[in-house]
């Protein structure tokens, strides 16, 4: 069993992680290495592709440009990569403060289409903690976002919680809730393993535009009318939701810590999670930097 970390320091790798495979919405196959980064570094892209321009793309809050079906990034001179949400949910969870990445193409591959292949990984090369305290983003006041029927809202809290909840008009999911403490070892245990989810009658749509070209049930939860198409069926209860979750845990990420603050979000996606960045953003009067040991207590 891999212990969970107890020490509140900022963390980077001890050791490069290299994986490959291929990209969701491109089906573009890529390789992705991971490499260790001095304090004060944050979470840094590269598109080792691209030679002839910056190419370097710093995560951040202002960074995220497109959110659709994915969390996309972009620096100032116009390169682009997508799909960051799952690793970054990784990083999250595990405590990574400082790391570059190197991807040789546009989108980070999907793997499983959850982030357990990149724990997993992240686990291979092991961490190291560094000399700097953890910062965290301490939510001082309310902030909500609406589009529509769905909305997202992070409130005061000593610790980092997260509720989620969902609602489709099938069977197979219909209302799904999650409400939890975002910490390593319910991630590991509840969260991680949970896969990315569609409705076939979708697929050909986007394909059409551009998307889904590497879908398959090999990296997605597919739905047909009232039956799941995977083999084996869920891996988990709830893991709809749980997912949701997890793309929640990776969107609120580009802050640059983990939050001392609750978040709650109905029918929320990238986009809704990336307004609700932005808002707060906006807004220097709600949050503020603290580097402190928060109360980490486990699930109830």
């Amino acid at each position: 069993m891999i212990p969970v970390k107890a020490d509140h320091l900022e963390q980077t790798l001890r050791a490069p992680a290299i994986i490959a495979g291929v990209g969701v919405h491109t089906g573009q196959r890529v390789r992705l290495a991971v490499r260790p980064a001095p304090t004060g570094t944050g979470i840094v892209f590269v598109r080792t592709d691209i030679t002839d321009r910056d190419n370097r793309i710093p995560v951040s809050g202002q960074a995220v440009v497109e959110a659709r079906l994915n969390t996309m990034i972009e620096n100032g001179a116009g390169v682009r990569l997508s799909t960051i949400e799952h690793l970054m949910a990784a990083f999250c969870a595990l405590g990574i403060s400082n790391a570059v990445v190197e991807v040789d193409g546009p989108e980070l591959p999907i793997l499983d289409g959850s982030a357990l292949p990149f724990v997993q990984l992240l686990d291979r090369a092991g961490f190291r903690n560094q000399a700097a305290p953890l910062r965290f983003i301490e939510i001082l006041s309310p902030i909500e976002v609406t589009e529509g029927d769905k909305h997202a809202r992070l409130l005061p809290c000593d610790r980092y919680e997260m509720r989620f909840e969902i609602d489709f008009d099938t069977p197979v999911i219909g209302n799904q809730v999650v409400d939890f403490v975002v910490d390593e070892a319910t991630f590991r245990s509840d969260i991680m393993a949970a896969r990315t989810f569609g409705f076939a009658q979708e697929v050909e749509a986007l394909r059409r535009a551009g998307l889904a070209r590497g879908g398959s049930l090999e990296n997605a939860v597919v739905i047909d009318g009232d039956q799941i198409l995977n083999t084996g069926g869920l891996r988990m209860e709830r893991e709809f939701v749980k997912h949701k979750a997890l793309d929640a845990i990776g969107d609120l990420y580009v802050l640059g810590g983990p939050l001392l603050g609750r978040y709650e979000g109905y029918k929320a996606g990238h986009a809704v999670n990336n307004m609700l960045v932005r808002a707060l953003l906006a807004r220097p009067d709600a949050w503020r930097e603290v580097v402190r040991t928060p109360d980490m207590a486990m699930a109830g």
